[in-house]
């Protein structure tokens, strides 16, 4: 039996890293390692979801689900940010 797992994914993976990425121009003193450690932290704080198909996931959820989905990456993403900025901002003594 060959067992294919490629398709195998956190469903938050690719959504985090769209969204790092479209809030980028509003960090503009984020350098691109601190837009992947925004990313990491993001995705820490998220549960795993691991899907197949995106679409498969979303066409199961209700619209109560959907929205807890969508505030869930809100908070991350803003904690992220914050988290990350900070520490480079003690790390390099701008606090």
């Amino acid at each position: 039996m060959n067992i294919n797992f490629e398709q195998v994914h956190n469903y938050y993976e690719r959504v985090v890293f769209e969204a790092v990425a479209n809030l980028a121009g509003s960090y503009p003193t984020y350098s691109a390692d601190m837009l992947a450690d925004v990313a990491c932290v993001a995705l820490n704080r998220l549960p795993a979801r691991y899907v197949r198909h995106d679409v498969d996931m979303m066409f199961y959820l209700t619209e109560p689900e959907r929205r807890a989905i969508d505030d869930g990456l809100q908070d991350a993403l803003g904690f992220a940010f914050t988290f990350v900025g900070e520490r480079m901002a003690k790390r390099t003594g701008i606090v």
